[in-house]
């Protein structure tokens, strides 16, 4: 019994030996994200197309997990060919705009108005094989590349749909980034997978407050959502010990508290990979290659990617240090962010709560005022944390604290006469005052950064310089419609005759907030 007993236990063992055998070639790897896997990196890195974002926005035939095992499993072999296998496993998704053609004989705000419906898109369907996050409501892309969703980008669109009679569609965008918020936590940079590791400047406040101009129940119904986002950006502040920092919070000591722009990830962007791995080839270790990433897509999380505005180094890209730095323009939305819950508190009841939030936006304010205030250039500046000192750059981002009527008047002056002075062209304000190559430089302008400086000055009684700013804007919006039928995403201010240029990807036609902020300056000038 004993030995038939033994024979039998090691036929049992030999089979399940010879079973585990045969799976084991057969075994996938489990990986929760396409972005972790070799055949992700090997794509990119082979840069079959012009521009990385290609890659990550095509629809993929199979999970992850699956994907992976079958580039595993061919890899190797001598016929195997990855474009051809890109070819058999991805597809392009049909692109509305391409199929789309400007009617010359229109005017520049007749093309805006029928663009509203070539950039409508959703609601979406669920998709497990593509990068895309679905929205339950329609909603306004960008244009050319961007074929989801932006956050910030979208307020600047919003302002255009309201001017246009499409508050409808402005509204559906806000329900929008509220069921992000409440599904996610926060907003992304984009409804993609790939920014799930990083928000960008937040505006939802704003875009709550817009429309609360048109229909008073808005800042109540969208207020439990204010609150939330709140909660992400200060996430960690609690308790922080002074010159303590944790993800977007610096604690500066006393209850002085700021932001940072911040994503999770210290891997190369999945959007911008082959990019991102070859600027910090040259580095001399990992973490100095992880540190590089963190900085680059916090940049990519500020909307400003990539400026000047970063550099710890005088023309070094690769120097891009923007964790270190608590940005003007973070700190003064995050300061109205702060009044805007105050008062919602406040009419609420809430007393308390109403003075503990006014209070952090009072000492945030007096933080702006005073330390990001540069008295002698007569300007606002970042402030470098780790250093203790503001940055060396002057850029439009400056201009923020006068739209939230952070300035002091003497401020407000100082800066009206640094624009006139420094940064007005013929097209309008450039964005910095060195043109480095990126995008977020000179000589390119941007709508966005024109609405706000327009705006602040405009609260400080300075109307006839803005106006003369919006009209600049206007009119080479409208020379570079009638020489190319498109609204841009970006502009050469300085040089009216050229377009804009620099960055990562050639200059992008749609385009949201640009015709968002035409028509907001349209209807700013017809007041006169």
């Amino acid at each position: 019994m004993i030995k038939k007993y033994v024979i039998g236990m090691a036929v049992a063992t030999l089979a399940l030996l010879t079973f585990q055998c045969r799976q084991a070639p057969e075994a996938q790897p489990q990986v929760t994200s396409f972005y972790e896997t070799e055949v992700f990196r090997a794509i990119q890195m082979a840069r079959f197309f012009e521009d990385s974002k290609t890659v990550v926005d095509l629809l993929r035939d199979r999970s992850p997990s699956d994907m992976e095992a079958l580039y595993l499993a061919e890899k190797d072999k001598p016929d195997f060919d990855l474009r051809a296998f890109v070819a058999a496993h991805f597809t392009e998704p049909l692109s509305q705009q391409k199929n789309f053609h400007t009617d010359t004989t229109r005017t520049m705000y007749e093309h805006i108005s029928g663009m509203w419906g070539v950039l409508r898109r959703g609601p979406d369907p669920s998709d497990s094989l593509s990068s895309r996050i679905p929205l339950p409501h329609p909603y306004v892309v960008p244009g050319g590349r961007f074929r989801e969703i932006y956050y910030w980008d979208s307020y600047f669109t919003m302002i255009g749909l309201v001017a246009d009679d499409q508050a409808e569609l402005a509204h559906d965008m806000l329900a929008n980034f509220a069921y992000l918020i409440d599904t996610l936590g926060f907003i992304p940079n984009g409804t993609r997978d790939y920014y799930l590791t990083r928000s960008q400047p937040p505006f939802f406040s704003l875009m709550v407050d817009l429309l609360a101009q048109e229909d008073s129940t808005v800042a109540d119904r969208y207020f439990p959502q204010v609150e939330k986002e709140y909660a992400y950006w200060m996430a960690g502040s609690e308790g922080l010990p002074a010159g303590g920092s944790t993800k977007r919070i610096f604690a500066m000591g006393g209850d002085t508290v700021l932001n940072r722009y911040w994503d999770s990830g210290t891997t190369p962007r999945p959007e911008s990979y082959a990019e991102d791995f070859h600027l910090a080839s040259g580095l001399p270790s990992d973490s100095a290659k992880a540190v590089l990433y963190a900085n680059l897509r916090a940049a990519a999380a500020s909307g400003w990617d990539f400026s000047s505005r970063w550099y710890a180094t005088e023309g070094e890209f690769a120097s891009t240090q923007t964790t270190e730095l608590a940005p003007v323009d973070l700190n003064a939305l995050m300061y109205f962010m702060e009044t805007f819950l105050a008062e919602g508190y406040r009419a609420r009841g809430h007393v308390e709560q109403a003075e503990a939030m006014a209070k952090k936006a009072a000492i945030r304010a007096i933080f702006i005022r005073e330390r990001m205030w540069d008295a002698q250039g007569g300007f606002f500046r970042d402030f470098d944390v780790v250093d203790g000192v503001q940055t060396p750059e002057i850029t439009l981002a400056g201009v923020f604290p006068l739209y939230f009527g952070l300035a002091t008047p003497d401020q407000a002056e100082a800066v009206k006469d640094r624009l006139l002075e420094d940064f007005l062209q013929p097209g309008g304000l450039r964005t910095t005052l060195k043109a480095s190559g990126q995008q977020w430089d000179a000589p390119n302008g941007w709508a966005p950064l024109q609405w706000m400086a327009v705006k602040g000055l405009e609260r400080y009684g300075y109307a006839g310089e803005a106006r003369d700013i919006a009209s600049r804007w206007l009119h080479l919006n409208e020379k570079v419609y009638r020489d190319t039928g498109k609204m841009m995403e970006k502009y050469n201010v300085a040089d009216t005759t050229l377009l804009s240029g620099g960055g990562e990807y050639p200059t992008q036609d749609g385009f949201g907030w640009s015709n968002g902020v035409a028509l907001g300056f349209r209807d700013l000038l017809a007041e006169d």
